[in-house]
């Protein structure tokens, strides 16, 4: 079968998402012929062009009123259409001796992010360090220009989260139709344009679409219209991420009036048996982890779910549809860790198959792609990186994995060390006390540049409330193995918590402050709390101190849960804030020697609360005992009084 694998817009930037290189290589090495495109990047190099932004200023100075920001990149009209093929061409790495110009102050059009940033620019990369400062530079003015094009064309537009506000938490399908049916844009019509190509190239009998966040299911969803319109005998799968998180309980089927299929989980064997069914090789009865639409209206149930292909069959992930020389590096943060994500033309590659630990409270560990743990000889993980390198010619590598197995990742660099195989990797760990002095060296020695790993909550209690299995001097321990043989360390942390307390929340970034000052982590991030439907805080809500809001699911997308708890009345959107800002400033070496409560407010306010209600506790008492004490003075007065009568009677 002639199968076209579609990545829609947008993801990233920097090196093609890794879902449909695998799918590729599994139905090719069944016989079928197979295709694959990366949209957002061939849509993203039309948008930066003289020619498109050309139009936008064009609709731009016909609107009567623009806000602000998109004045001022209006006003400037004349350098930005002189500059951007320039800079997107330098960020694609055409051109390196164009970082001094872009570096400097007066190439770039004056932008309101490079001024609030000159601190941060200063800090990152000082007087030297020239072509990733210009990148930085070179990447603010692209988001000068994103902004520019979302308020002219279409607000849903993002190089991030394009369209994600009408999938995020969608009970239903209704906005989503409205947007599909509704008026194309600009960008709807380039992204059309451009996929329209793929399929007059292609002529395929299957298309299969990506979707693994909720930004990318607005487009995915057009570009499947569109394909039943031009080539209505063509079968649409859908499948990813969001389709295996968000639409596993789905109830209505609407988005069957734009796609044929959906598929769950690991997607090799779902396609294939639906290639076989399609054939007339396979019955409905066998289609694997696959729901359809039938005609009377009834959503077909998933069968087979847990038939899987073990990880260690699976072929080398092909990325030869790719054209490396397209990708963009962008640099979106000072923070260092950050910078690895959007720079750089990394090969991502799953080492294992689900999470060795997966009992993380928070974590969706009930679902097939963190649950189920299938880990490759070591032979099998070194193959495939040779086999990545020789395609791409690109020795960097981001392993994706939940989290890196310590046993097998330690078997695996010393394979890469005896061949003489020279790679860069970066990837998740859990702090683990096996990652131990000698195997962190052996790491480095192997190519392991930096690592990231979840010190979530980072306080004991909370801790072992969502399983992580780790306690703080494991992670602090672990932190200064990686730190002590040169590896950076990024760790993620977690606020909001079902009973977590300002408290616990404040002793949190007491450790953070001192792990930051010890030179043991470089890069930190902050996020909040959210509750999902297949975490154990999701399924068992009480064991937690959670209840959530309603138990009854949406008929179209079901994740995110609202959920009360103890702790729901906290502010924790004012503790984000200040998180994120004390954070900020360990990363520049600042503010060690500042108590907590300068960069949680809400914190002060609580404690002096706190202090308050004690003063005014004191105060009641003092005035109970008073009011009791009078009460006894009074009942003593009253009997006396009454013995007094007595004995008064009595002498009578």
């Amino acid at each position: 079968m002639k199968i076209l694998l579609v990545t829609p817009p947008f993801i990233q930037l920097n090196t093609p998402y890794p879902a449909t290189t695998e799918l590729k290589a599994y139905l090719v090495s069944k016989g079928h012929e197979v295709r694959q495109c990366d949209l957002s990047i061939e849509l993203a190099e039309r948008i930066f062009c003289r020619d498109f932004l050309k139009d936008i200023f064009a609709e731009a100075f016909e609107r009567d009123t623009l806000s602000l920001e998109a004045q001022s990149v209006a006003a400037q009209k004349g350098r930005y259409l002189s500059t951007v093929e320039a800079v997107w061409g330098f960020l694609r790495g055409d051109d390196d001796t164009l970082a001094p110009l872009i570096a400097s102050s007066d190439y770039l059009p004056c932008s309101e992010r490079a001024k609030r940033d000159e601190e941060a620019l200063e800090w990152a990369f000082g007087s030297c360090g020239v072509i990733d400062r210009a990148r930085y530079m070179a990447t603010l003015y692209i988001k000068e220009l994103t902004d520019f094009v979302a308020e002219i064309v279409s607000a849903d537009f993002s190089l991030i989260r394009y369209g994600e506000q009408l999938a995020v938490a969608a009970a239903t399908f209704d906005k989503l139709r409205e947007r599909v049916e509704g008026e194309r844009n600009a960008i709807d019509r380039l992204m059309t344009e451009l996929f329209d190509s793929k399929l007059k190239e292609t002529q395929p009998e299957m298309v299969g679409f990506c979707v693994p966040f909720p930004g990318t299911l607005p487009a995915a969803l057009i570009l499947s219209k569109h394909t039943a319109e031009k080539m209505p005998e063509t079968v649409r799968v859908m499948g990813g991420g969001y389709v295996n998180t968000e639409l596993r309980s789905m109830s209505d089927g609407a988005i069957f009036d734009y796609v044929d299929y959906l598929v769950f989980d690991d997607g090799q064997l779902p396609l294939e048996t639906l290639c076989r069914f399609l054939g007339g090789e396979a019955s409905a009865d066998e289609l694997v982890r696959t729901v359809y639409r039938r005609e009377n209206g009834e959503l077909a149930p998933m069968l087979n779910t847990y038939r899987n292909i073990r990880f260690d069959e699976l072929p080398v992930p092909d990325f030869s549809d790719f054209d490396r020389s397209k990708y963009v590096s962008l640099v979106d943060f000072t923070n260092p860790m950050h910078k690895l994500w959007s720079d750089g033309r990394w090969n991502k590659m799953t080492v294992t198959h689900g999470c060795y630990h997966k009992r993380c409270a928070f974590c969706d560990t009930s679902l097939d792609y963190i649950g189920r743990y299938d880990a490759p000889s070591p032979e099998t993980v070194v193959r495939k990186i040779e086999g990545i390198i020789k395609q791409t010619g690109i020795r960097g590598f981001h392993f994706t994995d939940e989290a890196l197995p310590p046993a097998l990742l330690v078997k695996v660099c010393r394979l890469l060390v005896e061949r003489g195989i020279t790679i860069s990797f970066w990837g998740n760990i859990r702090f683990e006390k096996a990652y131990t002095p000698e195997v962190c060296a052996l790491m480095r020695q192997a190519g392991c540049i930096a690592v990231s790993g979840g010190m979530e909550v980072a306080h004991e209690r909370v801790l072992a409330l969502m399983g992580k299995g780790i306690t703080v001097e494991d992670a602090r321990r672990c932190a200064a193995n990686f730190a002590d043989a040169g590896i950076m360390v990024h760790t993620y942390l977690m606020y909001g918590f079902p009973t977590q307390t300002l408290e616990e929340c404040a002793q949190s970034l007491e450790t953070v402050r001192d792990m930051f000052a010890q030179g043991i982590v470089q890069s930190a991030f902050w996020h909040r709390f959210a509750l999902t439907v297949h975490s154990p805080v999701g399924i068992n809500p009480e064991k937690y101190g959670c209840r959530l809001a309603c138990d009854k699911p949406n008929p179209f997308a079901n994740n995110g849960i609202d959920y009360t708890c103890d702790n729901s009345d906290l502010d924790w959107n004012e503790a984000g804030d200040g998180l994120a800002k004390a954070t900020y400033n360990y990363m520049l070496g600042l503010g060690y020697d500042l108590p907590v409560e300068k960069w949680l407010p809400i914190l002060r306010r609580s404690r002096h609360d706190t202090r308050d209600d004690k003063r005014n506790d004191k105060r009641d008492n003092k005035k109970d005992n008073k009011r009791h004490d009078d009460r006894n003075m009074a009942k003593n007065r009253k009997k006396e009084h009454r013995n007094d009568n007595r004995r008064k009677s009595g002498k009578r």
